[in-house]
């Protein structure tokens, strides 16, 4: 739609002159800690009459990947359709697959951050679907990656695409057929959506799913694989996290019945637990200081977990009983961790916030969001003083990020958003279902 060659230089200008913006380079953030607080953003706005409104941007097709940033660019992918396809939000147990297998076109699309106007807008992969989604899902759930030169995406089934910061395809893998469903209902598929991660010029997925579940390492440059342990547990939809423990790198993976860690290096395992949460897992760990958290979301039990990073084997019993390697853990309080200071934060799908002391594990809150109609799908992000939980239906309630409950705002979005925001110098950037929107301090002339 745009041509890549024209804008390949003003692009690489807009990066080489950003050296001191806040980078948001992968699915929640800097190690994936939802966090930037390298500046305030706003606590009100109103989309309606533009008030720290700073731009609003069209994005075609149907997706819930997140927006990620390296300087002053803004990447953002994309699934479109020939049909106005839509999502159907809300608390409800429906397992069917939505029907919508015409042909698609997946996109990557970069966007000038200060503007909001679209770049480039390429093509990384056209046909029909080779798997289904969900009715609240989308056929485009992964969220990119970039390192600054390169930015990987995952396109579900139809593989793992590499592109230059022009907009130019340099390499894609087949993964196979990421059939990402209902363990126990195998035919009602609810679409792939766990996101690559970059780290140290390679490029790791976790593709748990129905059937031939791995874990895998690609070459960033050309998108040789490395190596690929397999992985023995039902479909999950959590991303890895990436961290330094005990002298070497560890990979953190969720799961069922392979929650754990992996050597960086080679693949091999270095710890397991088998069965200690819930058997849905969506959330990706998160690591601060000498500790992991885990949780399940979704599912009996969920408990929220510390693991501790140079644990080298993890046990949990029925009764609750743990070796030295889990810190800690809290029953029936887990999804989507966050950790601000000295607290760590979870909301669960029906909007009730936790907040635990994240070295004790003592809880501090356990409040509701809203009148507990609102499905919360999104991840909560945070500028170092607030948290932004964002439902499905698109209002989003700003809380303190001080250990104390109150609801200190209600924003409304305008739209339906399961997107996690971006976060970046002051400006929160949210994927609704047809726009991008870039909410910052602005002020009247």
């Amino acid at each position: 739609m745009f041509n890549t060659r024209a804008t390949g230089f003003l692009l690489a200008l807009l990066c080489a002159c950003s050296a001191a913006a806040a980078d948001w380079p992968q699915f929640r953030g800097p190690a994936a800690s939802g966090v930037d607080a390298s500046a305030p953003t706003p606590v009100h706005w109103n989309i309606d009459k533009g008030e720290n409104v700073r731009w609003q941007t069209p994005i075609p097709g149907l997706a819930h990947s997140s927006p990620i940033i390296w300087g002053n660019v803004v990447y953002v992918t994309t699934a479109v359709s020939p049909d106005d396809q839509d999502v159907k939000v809300g608390l409800y147990g429906d397992i069917a697959s939505a029907n919508d297998q015409e042909s698609h076109q997946w996109r990557l699309l970069a966007v000038e951050k200060e503007t909001g106007k679209i770049l480039w807008d390429t093509l990384g992969y056209e046909g029909i679907p080779r798997g289904k989604r969900h009715p609240k899902s989308t056929h485009c759930n992964s969220t990119p990656a970039t390192d600054g030169e390169r930015i990987v995406a995952i396109f579900g089934s139809e593989g793992l695409f590499c592109f230059d910061r022009a907009g130019k395809l340099l390499w894609k893998k087949d993964l196979g057929p990421m059939k990402s469903g209902y363990y126990v209902v195998p035919s009602a598929q609810w679409g792939f959506s766990s996101s690559p991660v970059i780290h140290d010029g390679k490029v790791v997925v976790l593709c748990d799913v129905l059937g031939d579940s791995f874990l895998a390492e690609f070459d960033l440059a050309d998108g040789r694989q490395l190596w690929r342990t397999a992985r023995h547990d039902v479909p999950t939809w959590g991303t890895p996290a990436v961290a330094k423990a005990d002298g070497r790198t560890e990979i953190l993976v969720n799961g069922w019945h392979q929650t754990g860690a992996y050597d960086f290096s080679d693949g091999s395992e270095i710890w397991k637990l088998d069965g200690g949460g819930g058997d849905i897992p969506v959330p990706t760990p998160i690591v601060a200081g000498d500790l992991a958290y885990f949780t399940s979301a979704h599912g009996p039990g969920r408990p929220m977990r510390a693991f501790r990073l140079d644990a080298q084997y993890v046990t949990v019993t029925q009764s609750g009983a743990t070796n030295p390697g889990v810190a800690w853990q809290r029953e029936r309080k887990g999804q989507t961790p966050i950790l601000v200071g000295e607290f760590l934060y979870g909301c669960v799908d029906d909007g009730i916030v936790s907040c635990f002391g994240a070295k004790s594990g003592e809880l501090q809150y356990s409040e509701r969001l809203g009148n507990g109609s609102e499905g919360f799908t999104a991840s909560p992000v945070s500028d170092g003083q607030n948290l932004y939980f964002t439902s499905e239906v698109g209002n989003v309630y700003v809380i303190p990020a001080n250990g104390h409950f109150s609801v200190t705002a209600t924003n409304t979005l305008n739209e339906t958003c399961l997107s996690t925001a971006a976060v970046s110098d002051g400006t929160l950037f949210y994927r609704t279902r047809h726009q991008l929107l870039a909410i910052g301090e602005t002020h009247s002339k």
